[in-house]
């Protein structure tokens, strides 16, 4: 493996406090030195990072692989290609396939798939409850020596109170966290959009704030009872943002996660019946948009994570009632962001953390999410101002289902590098083969 310096580049680590323009040097897959790099011995290929950001590689907790089973929606192959392409390196699956992540085989299988096809890393998420039925807790044993990361029934939620409670008691013997789908489906059943002002000129079922905020109560009584430590999958309301709050200032073991979509569309974009805006939890008011930014801002929620949900275009070109829930997201999901940062909603580098260090912390992996000297490789180079159109035709992803379509977003990810090789590159970037000269640099 050829030696890879980073010229340049805008050099952003929050897990170590790094923010300088400099250079990284990658050697062997790993990271080898970070600042100003000394003239090199030997050939490497050198990335000329210069006015783009270098960041540890993006972390996604949350998304659909959708193999085994659903191939036609996304494969592991497609899937992991899509995430590179939108500079992720490390992503979690989610267990609803079929079959579902509930035993050790199906978990043999998808990491066997990663290990040989993937283009980036692949962490297993295993199932809360044997089918994802609700019903009666998996052999965790099972799951946990064969190398899941966190259990979900994401897609259903844990209705019983009982299995919940058993399943949290059972988690703290194998240090797994669990990441529940907040739903209470007597308050969302057959509702379709959020429900509001919006839905009623509409004429759509809508899914009130309490069909989350229920749950997200519910669970996070739980977790203060067993002391186990539970997850909120893609919260979405201002609700939601005040019970992780409040549950955080008694030292409660929750996290949170919430995703672009949440964080930079309205229930507004429902209008004209577009089935691309049709997800689960469904698009919120601006209200709870501002809520949930601002509890990115104060760290009430830790991370973002993608919820991916790739579909066949028959899933989606159909009657709004009858569409699927869910859209593609791995591939536009900076682009959304960074919008975030150009409106001064947020920082750069609390953004990159919620990219990178924050949900590496969830996992408690050391190895991931950070620069650090002898770190695994795994690196994101973007350009913040780099304008481009969505083009679904043109996505890694199987699932061209996006709301984007058409739309123009200004920043843009240049390379992706997963263990010290290129996994993606845009073709705007220059990779050279050369023996670097040290002369005068503007530092």
């Amino acid at each position: 493996m050829k030696p890879l310096l980073i010229l340049g580049g805008r050099i952003i680590d929050p897990s170590q406090g790094i923010d300088m323009v400099g250079d990284l040097l990658i050697a062997e897959g790993r990271i080898a030195q970070i600042g100003r790099v000394s003239p090199p011995d030997e050939p490497r290929s050198v990335i000329h990072a210069e006015g783009m950001v270098v960041s540890p590689g993006f972390i996604d907790l949350h998304c659909h692989l959708r193999e085994p089973g659903f191939e036609e929606k996304e494969t592991i192959v497609t899937g992991t290609r899509a995430a590179a392409s939108g500079g992720f390196t490390t992503i979690c699956c989610m267990p609803n396939t079929e079959p579902p992540i509930d035993t050790r085989a199906t978990v043999e299988f998808i990491k066997e798939k990663a290990a040989s096809e993937g283009a980036v890393r692949v962490l297993p998420i295993g199932c809360i409850t044997k089918g994802r039925k609700g019903e009666e807790i998996v052999n965790m044993d099972e799951l946990a020596e064969a190398g899941v990361v966190a259990l979900s029934d994401d897609g259903n939620p844990v209705s019983n109170a009982q299995v919940m409670l058993q399943a949290l008691e059972h988690s703290r013997h194998f240090n797994l966290f669990l990441s529940d789908h907040c739903e209470d489906i007597s308050l969302s059943a057959r509702g379709v959009m959020n429900e509001g002002l919006v839905s009623a000129k509409l004429g759509l079922k809508g899914i009130p704030a309490a069909a989350e905020e229920v749950m997200v109560a519910r669970d996070i009584d739980l977790a203060e009872a067993t002391g186990a430590r539970v997850h909120i999958a893609h919260a979405s309301t201002a609700g939601s943002v005040d019970l992780i709050r409040r549950a955080k200032e008694k030292g409660i073991a929750v996290t949170a996660e919430v995703t672009p979509h949440h964080l930079t569309m309205t229930e507004e974009s429902v209008i004209g019946y577009n089935t691309n805006a049709k997800m689960y939890p469904p698009l919120r008011t601006a209200q709870d948009v501002e809520a949930l930014i601002t509890g990115l801002n104060d760290g009430v929620i830790d991370a973002i994570a993608t919820d991916h949900a790739p579909h066949t275009y028959a899933d989606k070109q159909c009657d709004f009632n009858m569409a699927a829930f869910g859209i593609s997201v791995l591939e536009t999901a900076l682009g959304s962001l960074i919008a975030l940062v150009h409106h001064k909603k947020i920082d750069l580098v609390t953004l990159i953390s919620k990219l990178t260090s924050e949900p590496a912390k969830i996992l408690q992996n050391s190895e991931i999410g950070t620069l650090k000297a002898g770190a695994c490789a795994d690196v994101t180079i973007f350009d913040p101002q780099a304008e481009w159109f969505v083009d679904p035709a043109a996505f890694a992803s199987q699932g061209k289902n996006t709301p984007l379509a058409g739309k123009r977003l200004r920043g843009k990810v240049m390379a992706t590098i997963y263990g010290g090789n290129v996994v993606y590159k845009d073709d705007a970037l220059r990779i050279d083969i050369m023996q670097y000269q040290a002369g005068p640099r503007i530092e």
